[in-house]
């Protein structure tokens, strides 16, 4: 349950500071602590703020793993949120974006 919650989070762009205050209540045990999810929440406001295109190309990406569906459906909004965990730690976010957008032509590549 708390996975979908989280994947509904992310793929709805939903604040996260919610999703923190709602699994409180469920007792499952999640991927991220509640400071780390605050910081992708932050670090998702501020790429908003400052690098629009470069948000909506990483959800973009998000939605095509999606799409794709090739691998395991838990690992994709969880792969975003680490990717968006790096942003603002002395790497460009151009440069994450590129790494991130990588995981189509290799991890969850379709089968011919």
């Amino acid at each position: 349950m708390l996975i979908e919650m989280f994947t509904d989070y992310i793929r709805n762009r939903k604040d996260l500071r919610e999703y923190v205050e709602k699994r409180k209540t469920i007792h499952e045990r999640g991927e991220f602590n509640d400071a780390a999810l605050i910081t992708v929440q932050e670090n998702l406001e501020r790429l908003k703020a400052e690098n629009p295109d470069i948000y909506e190309k990483m959800y973009e990406v998000l939605e095509e793993v999606f799409e794709r569906n090739v691998g395991q459906v838990v690992d994709y909004p969880l792969d975003f949120a680490r990717e968006i965990l790096k942003m603002y730690k002395n790497r460009p976010v151009e440069t994450i974006y590129e790494e991130y957008k990588e995981v189509l032509e290799h991890k969850y590549q379709t089968m011919s």
